[in-house]
């Protein structure tokens, strides 16, 4: 592909897109979301695509977060937390 110079220098002085301060990403929404609804603990495990709800939940102070050695853990942890309080348990 052949870009002419003006192309080059107009994509060179291109801002990136990115949301405004006052939009909410999905990974806010998502956080705001589980606040909402009252949840307290969320047992995770950080790494790959959920990286940006880590982001989010940085953000805040509300939700507490439970490192877990493995993705299984973590539901079994949010579904005994569930069972033993009858609070919601988010893995």
């Amino acid at each position: 592909m052949d870009m002419s110079a003006a192309e080059i220098k107009r994509a060179a002085l291109a801002q990136p897109q990115s949301s405004s301060p006052t939009e909410p990403n999905g990974s806010e929404i998502l956080v705001r979301c589980l606040q909402a609804e009252g949840v307290k603990f969320l047992w995770g495990y950080p790494g790959g695509a959920v990286l940006y709800i880590y982001d989010a939940l940085y953000k805040q102070d509300s939700i507490e977060h439970v490192l877990v050695r493995h993705e299984q853990a973590a539901v079994h942890a949010a579904d005994g937390y569930a069972r033993a309080t009858g609070h919601v348990g988010v893995a």
